[in-house]
């Protein structure tokens, strides 16, 4: 009789062998988003991709090419210890995890002598409670580790995963994860890898005016920016100092699923960057969590659904400071608005305290009226029926009410009287707007954003990573 064929001996082989098998497993860390490096757009990357549901890991390096890029130092290494920097940026922006942040900075400050109150007055960040905040918003997320004091060690992909190598407490440990997104300062872990990465002013001034419709985030007061620069792109959208990031720009090239955050700015990030930072942040997050959720790559991106979800979360896609998520119309104008049916405009009104450093606002103008030329082209683009309608219709310079019902019962196949009784109805109670039912007046952009958004829904179509519309 052979030594293994006893009941006994097979028994041990096989608890010996579930160990063993246990052990391997116990060395690798599963997830499905991991972050490296603990910057604030990394910790918000972090937050908005454990809020969508997917299981995260934030690490926070000790060592990286002698760096601390923890959020406790280099996040915000502009304002000196014990010191107070003044942060204007983002001031009428209330968008998702910067207005969150902001909100829980007032009531951690709110008993303090001379603390400002009004919603958009500037902060006064100070080195000390930031990090804290950050932290705290962090520590009450579900589905979200945070590993500190770890040492980058090695990245490298198989097959569909990410492993990267970590050195915690002197141990080498593997995590294993779907996708990754490098938050570090100067993109050290895309680079080690090959990979390339992107900066912001290189991809808006290729002046390519669609790129706003994939927009994963935005901000005001860009430093490489200013009011009536004569090196702008004639056709940028949204105009100087207002930004969009496209979502292409947070894509790492030559690396599937890799995604950056801070290497979208140079020079390094300060504390005056932090709105953006977090918008940023909240983007990428999003976008990690859709390739995670869905099993997906970044070579194939739902560009549409990532964007709800970031509205979800009251994120911003355009911004806009006029129109704020405490309007009820909010979605409907930021997806219009996201399509280039109407686009916002610059309003610059220089030395007024309520707007941004520059005095500059990219705002929405709900009440102006709605031009014909103004909408013609993106609604041709987008609908392939539409230059036969304008072709059937007399239109003037202005258009109306009744031109916009018209549109849409020819589109929707709606019955005109059938639409017009209905709209009638809803036009002060569901809808509240505030000037009377008119068949003969100009419409205003308010009015022509919402009845457009919900009844075409011209947001569904879909776009590229360029903004083109994919038939």
């Amino acid at each position: 009789m052979r030594l293994f064929d006893t009941p006994m001996i097979k028994k041990l082989v096989v608890l010996l062998l579930l160990f063993w098998c246990s052990s391997l497993y116990a060395q690798t860390i599963r997830t499905d988003v991991l972050v490296i490096g603990g910057s604030p757009s990394g910790v918000a990357a972090a937050i908005q991709s454990a809020r969508s549901k997917v299981k995260t890991i934030l690490i926070e390096q000790a060592t990286l090419s002698g760096q601390d890029s923890g959020y406790l130092k280099s996040g915000f290494v502009t304002v000196s210890p014990g010191g107070v920097g003044t942060l204007e940026n983002g001031r009428n922006l209330y968008s998702g995890i910067w207005d969150e942040f902001r909100k829980r900075f007032r009531k951690y400050h709110k008993d303090e002598k001379n603390s400002d109150t009004p919603s958009n007055s500037p902060l006064n960040y100070d080195s000390w409670s930031g990090p804290e905040i950050l932290q705290k918003m962090a520590d009450t997320v579900k589905n979200l580790t945070m590993y500190r004091n770890v040492t980058f060690s090695a990245l490298k992909r198989t097959n569909y995963l990410w492993n990267i190598s970590i050195i915690k407490e002197g141990k080498i440990r593997v995590i294993s994860a779907r996708v990754v997104i490098d938050a570090t300062s100067g993109s050290v872990v895309a680079l080690s890898i090959g990979a390339i990465c992107q900066r912001l002013d290189s991809v808006l001034n290729k002046a390519d005016s669609k790129l706003y419709r994939t927009s994963i985030a935005m901000g005001d007061g860009l430093p490489w920016e200013r009011y009536n620069d004569i090196t702008a792109p004639a056709d940028n959208y949204p105009p100087f100092t207002t930004f969009c990031v496209p979502m292409k720009a947070v894509i790492a090239k030559g690396a599937d699923n890799l995604l950056v955050t801070e290497a979208l700015f140079s020079p390094p990030e300060s504390s005056h960057s932090l709105p953006r930072q977090l918008s940023i942040g909240q983007g990428v997050g999003a976008v990690a969590a859709y390739c995670a959720f869905f099993k997906k790559t970044t070579k194939n991106l739902n560009i549409r659904l990532i964007q709800i979800e970031i509205m979800n979360y009251k994120g911003y896609l355009m911004p806009i400071s006029d129109i704020t998520p405490k309007d009820a119309d909010w979605r409907d104008v930021q997806q219009i608005c996201a399509t280039g049916l109407i686009k916002g405009v610059l309003n610059f009104t220089p030395n007024d305290p309520d707007t941004s450093p520059n005095g500059e606002e990219f705002i929405f103008k709900p009440d102006s009226i709605v031009t014909t030329a103004e909408i013609k082209p993106v609604l041709t683009e987008i609908y392939s029926r539409a230059f036969l309608w304008f072709e059937k219709e007399k239109l003037g310079e202005k258009f109306t009410v009744g031109n916009t019902l018209s549109l849409i019962s020819d589109y929707t196949l709606t019955d005109p009287l059938v639409l017009h009784a209905r709209i009638k109805i809803d036009w002060k109670t569901r809808y509240q707007f505030k000037n009377d039912f008119d068949m003969n007046r100009p419409i205003t952009r308010r009015e022509f954003a919402v009845l457009i958004n919900r009844y075409l829904n011209p947001f569904a179509r879909t776009v590229d990573l360029n903004g083109n519309l994919v038939n």
